[in-house]
Parts: structure tokens; sequence; C-alpha cells
């Protein structure tokens, strides 16, 4: 099952880091997303969450991190959280 958690704001291409504003939830450390767009639809765990360049162990809602992701994004892309037999 997945639940709509927020949306890419930037990405950052040199060093493949999407910035994600979470509007529903939360997103933590060891969370699975699934991020969807026009050209990107993968999942992938939560490693590691940044913000200002410290690392954060969560984000709540209202709040925007950074993330290493494994593929490139584009702004507007949608963020999953995958929950339970996805």
């Amino acid at each position: 099952m997945e639940k709509e958690i927020g949306r890419v704001t930037h990405f950052f291409h040199k060093i493949n880091v999407a910035v994600i504003e979470v509007t529903a939830g939360g997103l933590k450390v060891g969370d699975t997303i699934h991020i969807k767009g026009h050209t990107s639809d993968f999942t992938q765990p939560v490693e590691s969450l940044q913000l200002e360049h410290q690392a954060i162990p969560e984000v709540k809602v209202g709040g925007s991190a950074g993330l290493k992701v494994k593929e490139p994004v584009r702004e507007g892309d949608l963020v999953f959280k995958v929950e339970g037999d996805a």
C-alpha cells in the first residue's frame, strides 16, 4: 500500500539529491518511498535525510529535506511512502 506524503520541490543533478516537501504523514530514515512523475517511477529506501547540511532522523508535515536518490527526478514529482506489503 502506498500513501502520498509529499512532492519534489528541487533536484540537484550533480549530486543526485532531491528536496522533498512533506505535505502529509511524515518521512523518516528507514522508510521506503516511491517517487512517481512524468519521467520518474522508482522505489528506494530512505538512507539519510539532510536539512541545511545536517543529518536529521525525520521530517514532519510542512517540513522539507534533502534526500539522495538513485535516479534523476523532476520538480513536481509525487513522493509516496510504501507501507506494509507493497
